[in-house]
């Protein structure tokens, strides 16, 4: 494996770690599930606040949106074309967050 192949797996990956990481502290200190409904609270400090929170944590709610949200068909299946246009939509989103996280960790010197 090439090492921009394996950076870029690397970086995939921890996108995805930090975005359940954060969706999961959020869901224990705020007893509900974070969603994108964080931005509908008017102008107000907290939707400022959930721009980036949802910035690094947007993978894992779409994922989850997409594989437990609610059925929308009698036969309660998802059409397999938006289930692979959400995955491959998280997975970009996961490898450019992850991407950040890694470069603020080679800016303060915890990784070489």
């Amino acid at each position: 494996m090439s090492p921009e192949a394996f950076t870029n797996l690397f970086s995939l990956l921890i996108g995805f770690a930090v975005a359940g990481a954060l969706t999961s502290a959020y869901q224990s200190l705020a007893q509900r599930p974070a969603g994108f409904g964080l931005l509908q609270q008017g102008v107000v400090a907290q939707s400022f606040a959930a721009v980036p929170f949802l910035m690094f944590a947007a993978p894992f709610i779409i994922m989850r949106n997409t594989l437990l949200g609610p059925r929308t068909t009698t036969t309660a299946r998802r059409r397999t074309e938006f289930v692979a246009l959400a995955t491959v939509l998280a997975g970009t989103w996961s490898l450019m967050s992850g991407t950040v996280v890694l470069m603020a960790l080679h800016a303060v010197g915890l990784i070489a």
